[in-house]
């Protein structure tokens, strides 16, 4: 099957995203990543919008690059302005990018009434700056901006739109589903029609509001388009684009066709977190191909299926696209789950030791555990259930303070009371925090750190707290879920009780212990 180029705007849709922000530092190294795995194109931004994107373009022309063609991003010149001298156009040429995008407007309802120029105008505007650009030598794609709503409404004047680029000398023309609202009926369509009037490749620019970019740019590239633009993880202004993560997974392992870098589609799971960390965005769980739900099992029939043949539940192996198998455990598990899940102990599978773990889990979950979204307290209950678990603390007591100083701020305050294993006196600490956990924390933290000093490399990530039976008010039981990581590892813990101190303290404690027993190798 034919190359299908990657055009990523991580850097400049992607960045147009509610919350998403970019620093120069974060751009560079997302580019070098892009151009590791492959990646045909990097739209580093727009020089002109912001310093910020103006330094990218210096910085990004020393970058010693495999593969990735750096893309600068602008719009036509203005109205009654030459190309040569509209502001615009000279920070496109200055920018040091060998590749430069225009966008220009296709629907006359934005020439008209947006823009309010005549059509004519405008299609000079179109062919003035694709002209200029590739006089000075630069390849030019051209975006034609919401080209599915303009070729609805006025088929004819968005034709001409984009046959005034390629004339210009365009050498490739983008039809962009600017507004997100086309199907894919009508992608294919209006593609076919642009196919029919150009002597030059087509390529496909979709944004997500219906649900449908993937589908839009997978029926685009069936019929004839050669380039797909969008950004990782699908981020962007409302709704997202097209998430080139599926897209490439798609394109590579069910179409067939060549994208990125050889071994680059088994770093897809790889690239989706680096994003989604320098992004300082949370993981989709549910997201296809790299989530950490993708490939998740939790029904008892789906494991003893997976257990026996993976592919009558997987529709592809994970390790496919670097991401893993995880079964799950429940209240709705089997003791195939159970099985599945303990296969890294060293320990006898007989039926009865599984029901027991089963009943046990059940029995937690009766209670308000969920230990889906804690497998490292679904360790430690293992080792419990087995025998293993031997502690390394014991708590003798805790008391947590809260008061307020004289200006009305409130002070925390833990005092914590341990028994460490193998030491023969107790330790008495006392440590403040922000709030009555993070006291705790630190309470804990400033009594294991004598023996424990590995501990120090261990951190809090995340923190969440549920109420379990809300018709209860004020008495209800809460879950606290804690995410915690080290140089190595990610990992949950869960704690529930009718006290939030108390919860958080079980899921602290499971936390500890799961490290503790990780670095002394004692977890199979």
């Amino acid at each position: 099957m034919s190359r299908i180029q990657l055009y990523d705007t991580t850097l400049r849709d992607g960045s147009q995203g509610e919350g998403v922000n970019f620093s120069l530092e974060d751009k560079l190294a997302i580019t070098i990543k892009l151009d590791d795995l492959g990646f045909d194109y990097v739209e580093g931004g727009y020089p002109l919008s912001n310093p910020k994107d103006h330094e990218y373009f210096q910085r990004a022309a020393q970058l010693q690059l495999k593969h990735a063609k750096v893309a600068a991003f602008g719009m036509t010149r203005r109205r009654g302005v030459r190309a040569d001298e509209d502001v615009g156009m000279q920070a496109l040429a200055e920018s040091r990018a060998n590749v430069i995008t225009i966008v220009g407007k296709t629907w006359d309802l934005h020439v008209l009434e947006v823009l309010r120029v005549d059509e004519a105008e405008n299609l000079a505007m179109i062919m003035d700056s694709v002209s200029y650009m590739k006089s000075l030598g630069r390849e030019v794609i051209y975006d034609a901006e919401h080209f599915f709503d303009g070729f609805k409404a006025n088929p004819e004047f968005a034709l001409k739109t984009i046959l005034a680029a390629q004339e210009a000398g365009a050498s490739l023309i983008v039809p962009c589903d600017t507004n997100g609202g086309t199907l894919p009926e009508g992608i294919v369509a209006a593609l076919k029609e642009a196919r029919r009037v150009l002597d030059i490749p087509v390529g496909i620019h979709c944004h997500n509001d219906c649900e449908l970019a993937v589908a839009n740019s997978l029926a685009a590239v069936d019929h004839g388009a050669i380039q797909v633009q969008g950004t990782i993880n699908g981020i962007g202004e409302r709704c997202g684009n097209v998430d080139l993560i599926s897209m490439a997974a798609n394109l590579s392992l069910k179409k067939g066709h060549n994208v990125l870098a050889p071994g680059g589609v088994q770093r897809l799971t790889e690239l989706s977190r680096f994003v989604y960390e320098i992004a300082n965005m949370n993981f989709r769980n549910g997201q296809p191909y790299v989530g950490a739900s993708a490939f998740a099992h939790k029904g008892g029939m789906h494991v003893h299926a997976v257990n026996r043949i993976a592919h009558s539940y997987e529709h592809i192996n994970p390790e496919v696209c670097g991401n893993v198998r995880r079964v799950l455990v429940s209240e709705l598990s089997g003791r195939s789950n159970i099985v599945a899940k303990t296969t890294k102990y060293n320990i006898e599978h007989d039926n009865a030791l599984m029901t027991k773990i089963l009943e046990k889990v059940q029995d937690l979950e009766n209670a308000g555990y969920q230990f889906e979204a804690a497998e490292a307290s679904f360790d430690m209950l293992v080792k419990k259930v087995t025998g293993t678990y031997e502690p390394w603390f014991e708590r003798l007591h805790y008391r947590v303070d809260v008061e307020t100083d004289a200006s009305g701020q409130p002070m925390t305050e833990a005092i914590l009371k341990l028994k460490i294993k193998d030491r023969p006196d107790a330790e008495l600490v006392a440590a403040e925090g922000d709030g009555p956990i993070n006291a705790l924390d630190n309470a804990l933290r400033k009594a294991l750190r004598p023996a424990f000093p590995a501990l120090d490399s261990m951190h809090l990530v995340d923190y969440k707290v549920r109420v379990i039976n809300s018709s209860e008010a004020t008495a209800a039981r809460v879950r606290v879920i804690i995410e915690s990581k080290d140089q190595d590892d990610v990992w949950s813990t869960v704690g529930v009780s009718e006290n939030v101190i108390e919860a958080s303290w079980l899921a602290l404690v499971d936390s500890v212990d799961y490290k503790l027993y990780k670095d002394a190798g004692k977890m199979n």
